[in-house]
């Protein structure tokens, strides 16, 4: 299925806007025809082919073909003869007059209506897609994140998403609007004269090449031209998240003459683009013209040759071929933009259509407690295409148990705590919980056994209350409170101008670090889960804050079972297991001083920090 048809399946929800539209267009198409159409009469009168005192010799002309139009002609000079010589010459003219203005008043409520119900489905089909790529970015595994730059994917639900709207969506209604428009007026010209009508569109063909040429290069560019956007937001949140690095390093202008260089190349693909883009219209206008002139000496020689053409039916004409020009420079703009559109749809559908490596199981097994123990069984893993991070790693945390993980960066710390989280599935060997395989479990029912506290804090920008009541909805005032306190968090809290209502920034800029760390404690604390994972909780704090963090966490590890990844040994001493990895494998295995006693990995660790 193209990507066009494919985007199309989020307006489904909408059809009764597009049917509504489409009927509003079609008796748009009607009018537009019917009102131009009504002006004839009042040509005839202003052109004086029509007199009072010839009625009789008017109505010798009447043709009883109803298909000819000559024959509607005669027939309508007798009409407006008639009411001539009833209301006088002045009245009738009005009364003509009048009836045009509503046909164009009812030609252009029918416009309005059908743009009315056009930016219903728009919004709605738009809205859909932007929560579907927003859903789907949620339920992406972690790894996904790690190969992505995160200011492409924010491309691609801002940027693109409005290139659908644009350039998909806007063009779709001319491919209905527009061919119904042609067809009428069309009719129209054929059934006035088809001899000015065959010559006017003896250029048609041309016009066609032209722009099915400017749509295929088209495409191409603009899916170029949108990952160069992709690359400058990226860095520009880069720059966001790290000014004072920038700064200390005084990489000001590395970095300038980087975003200089992409912004460039950015601006000569999108310059392509516009400009193509740019050449469809006056290219069918330029050939419309073309074809105007040429009806103009064709209809020029009917008149003065004293054809059966007549001054006001050559107005009219130009008229609607006028009329004619509109929908078919609509319909090939249409054909560019989608064009430009696909570029687009391509890239979101690339997310929409990304595996989801964490997969439940067709009917999944709900849990609701933990009972006895989580065991590491034959465990190995390696992220795709690099080299094994874990090496049949065996380990059993019995409920209750804090096991801390330690070892030199890289060897598997962090892995262990992301498989058991499910972030990632092993490649060998199975986890188990309860004796189950964690992979037969619900996986949000297995989540909600665990909570997480992480090195870095991740904090939203809004309030304390809401940030601590991430992981329970509907949490009263009451249970923020005291798991605050418990992280002593509750404190600094109500020394806050706003105190739980104040809002802490992007990332929690208005924060110190220990502060953030003891919001993030206290938002597990208040999840109140079974089962803890720590990754390094204190480590980028001082040590003041490391004593009111490392409190708080003893406290919560009280009442669970807890996995904790240890860069500062001296806050794990307490454990009931310690675990020395290397390389992805367990070399030491034991409390703090029979590790001690033994003088192996862990004694040189501990001898490296200086806590012997």
């Amino acid at each position: 299925m193209s990507p066009f048809r494919r985007i199309l399946q989020f307006a489904n929800p909408y059809k009764k806007y597009f049917a509504l539209n489409i009927l509003f267009n079609i008796l748009y198409s009607l009018m537009a025809n019917i009102s131009l159409f009504s002006i004839l009469p009042i040509l005839k009168i202003l052109f004086e082919n029509i007199k009072p005192d010839e009625i009789n010799t008017t109505s010798e002309k009447v043709d009883d073909s109803i298909f000819s139009f000559q024959s509607l002609q005669d027939k309508l000079t007798e009409w407006i003869a008639d009411m001539m010589v009833d209301h006088g010459q002045l009245t009738v003219l009005a009364w003509l007059c009048g009836v045009t203005v509503i046909m164009f008043f009812l030609r252009n409520l029918f416009r309005y209506l059908a743009q009315y119900y056009m930016v219903g489905f728009r919004s709605g089909t738009t809205r859909d897609l932007r929560t579907a790529l927003y859903d789907k970015v949620l339920n992406l595994p972690v790894s996904y994140f790690t190969e992505q730059r995160k200011g492409d994917i924010v491309t691609r639900i801002s940027s693109d998403v409005d290139n659908l709207q644009r350039y998909t969506l806007l063009p779709l209604i001319e491919f209905f609007r527009a061919p119904f428009m042609i067809i009428i007026t069309l009719g129209m010209l054929i059934y006035i004269n088809w001899q000015l009508t065959l010559a006017a569109f003896l250029i048609l063909p041309v016009m066609g090449l032209v722009i099915s040429t400017i749509s295929k290069s088209l495409k191409k560019d603009s899916k170029l031209s949108q990952g160069m956007l992709s690359r400058l937001i990226s860095s520009v949140e880069e720059t966001l998240s790290a000014a004072k690095v920038i700064k200390i390093f005084n990489a000001e202008k590395t970095l300038s003459r980087k975003f200089h260089e992409n912004n460039d190349a950015w601006r000569t693909l999108t310059n392509r683009v516009e400009r193509k883009h740019e050449l469809a219209s006056p290219s069918s206008e330029l050939l419309g013209s073309l074809t105007l002139i040429m009806l103009v000496w064709f209809g020029g020689k009917l008149i003065i040759e004293g054809g059966d053409l007549q001054g006001e039916t050559f107005l009219l004409f130009l008229g609607l071929f006028f009329q004619l020009l509109d929908p078919a420079k609509s319909l090939s703009k249409a054909f560019a933009d989608t064009s430009r559109g696909n570029a687009s749809a391509e890239r979101v559908l690339e997310i929409l259509d990304a595996d989801i490596v964490v997969n439940e199981q067709q009917y999944p097994q709900e849990i609701n407690s933990f009972e006895h123990q989580i065991e590491f069984r034959n465990v190995s893993f390696a992220y795709a295409s690099e080299q094994t991070i874990l090496k049949h790693f065996n380990l059993t945390i019995k409920k209750g148990e804090a096991v801390a993980l330690v070892g030199q960066s890289g060897s598997g710390k962090t892995t262990v705590a992301n498989l058991l989280a499910r972030f990632y599935d092993v490649t060998e060997g199975e986890i188990l919980i309860d004796g189950i395989n964690i992979k037969d479990l619900s996986l949000n029912a297995y989540r909600k056994l665990m909570g997480m506290v992480t090195q870095e804090s991740v904090l939203f920008n809004d309030t304390i209350f809401n940030n601590i009541a991430l992981g329970k909805q509907n949490a009263a005032l009451q249970e923020i409170e005291s798991a605050s306190k418990i992280a002593h968090a509750h404190e600094f809290i109500m020394q806050l101008p706003h105190k739980y209502d104040e809002n802490i920034g992007e990332s929690g800029s208005k924060l110190s670090g220990g502060q953030k760390q003891r919001i993030s404690i206290a938002r597990a604390v208040l999840k109140n889960a079974p089962i803890m994972i720590l990754d390094e909780a204190t480590s980028a704090l001082d040590s003041k804050s490391e004593r009111l963090v490392q409190e708080a966490l003893n406290h919560m590890m009280e009442h669970s079972t807890s996995l904790v990844i240890a860069h500062r040994l001296s806050t794990i001493q307490n454990a009931d297991k310690i675990v020395v990895m290397e390389n992805g494998e367990i070399k030491e295995i034991g409390k703090h001083n029979e590790l001690i006693n033994q003088k192996g990995i862990y004694a040189k660790l501990i001898e490296m920090q200086n806590f012997g």
